[in-house]
């Protein structure tokens, strides 16, 4: 069995008297996708200010590569949920700038990442100010900044939640595409059970704060994944149960099957089971 490259061990954070992270623990193997899940507030931006040293624990341990996390690190590449490009900024120079702040000179930062815009789809689109730019572009160009730095690991958090449902369904297509040849390890924080699954080795559901983790599931698709993989019976099955899980504290501890509650009669459907079904596949939105 592979060694995590990360590995957090019973962390716990509280801000005053609001306890945010309870005991979290969950591990990151090499070259894997890993994903946190669970709903709004519950502390998994947290997790990552942690681990970027913006924030500390107040008990637990988190090794990387078998030892201890110091600070300041440079393990880690940093994906926000807004794609923070600078508007003053041509596109290749808001892609360098990780680079340079490493301390390249912006020449040679060019020279790097110029093939790059051919592969994530911004070939022609280098001199451009990102206000130019549609959702998707910029959250590639995004995407780009963050791989180039090519540190250890990237952090992903949420970072296709702005985007509209169509623009974000193209990029978790890229994003896997662009998994499946790179292998980058990365973490993502989501609250959308249907991307997690898409793109995850594994995932990790927490509770809502204080966070802690209920249930880790492993994805049974094989890669490279499609959107007609989600329609399969395994994919449903660990949504299902994901869901489930979820959903189990909207009952007040009492269980609601997924599937009983969105069985369709074989005559027709019911006109209101898509927008529950909408409705409770965003239950931690």
């Amino acid at each position: 069995m592979t060694d995590p490259l990360l590995s957090i061990s019973d962390v716990s954070k509280n801000f005053g008297d609001l306890q945010v992270l309870d005991g979290l623990s969950l591990d990151v193997a090499p070259q894997s996708f890993v994903s946190v899940l669970g709903p709004s507030g519950a502390g998994k931006s947290t997790l990552f200010k942690i681990l970027t040293g913006a924030d500390r624990a107040v008990s637990g341990t988190i090794n990387f590569g078998g030892v201890p996390l110091t600070f300041p690190n440079t393990h880690f590449a940093f994906m926000p949920q807004r794609d923070a490009l600078m508007p003053w900024r041509r596109l290749i120079d808001n892609v360098t700038l990780g680079l340079e702040v490493q301390g390249m000179k912006r020449r040679d930062a060019r020279k790097q990442v110029e093939p790059l815009f051919e592969t994530f789809g911004l070939k022609g689109f280098e001199q451009h100010y990102p206000q130019a730019l549609s959702g998707g572009m910029r959250q590639r160009a995004a995407l780009m900044r963050t791989v180039v730095q090519q540190r250890d690991m990237l952090l992903l958090d949420e970072p296709f939640g702005a985007l509209d449902a169509l623009t974000r369904t193209s990029m978790q297509r890229f994003l896997e595409a662009r998994w499946e040849k790179e292998r980058w390890t990365a973490l993502l924080i989501t609250h959308d059970v249907r991307e997690a699954v898409f793109l995850s080795d594994r995932i990790y559901v927490l509770s809502p704060r204080p966070a802690k983790v209920l249930r880790t599931f492993d994805v049974p698709l094989p890669r490279p994944r499609s959107l007609a993989d989600m329609a399969s019976a395994e994919a449903r099955a660990v949504e299902s149960e994901i869901l489930n899980t979820l959903l189990v504290n909207e009952n007040d501890g009492k269980e609601q099957p997924y599937e009983t509650v969105f069985k369709r009669p074989d005559t027709g459907r019911n006109s209101d089971d898509s927008d529950d079904l909408d409705r409770r596949r965003a239950c931690c939105g």
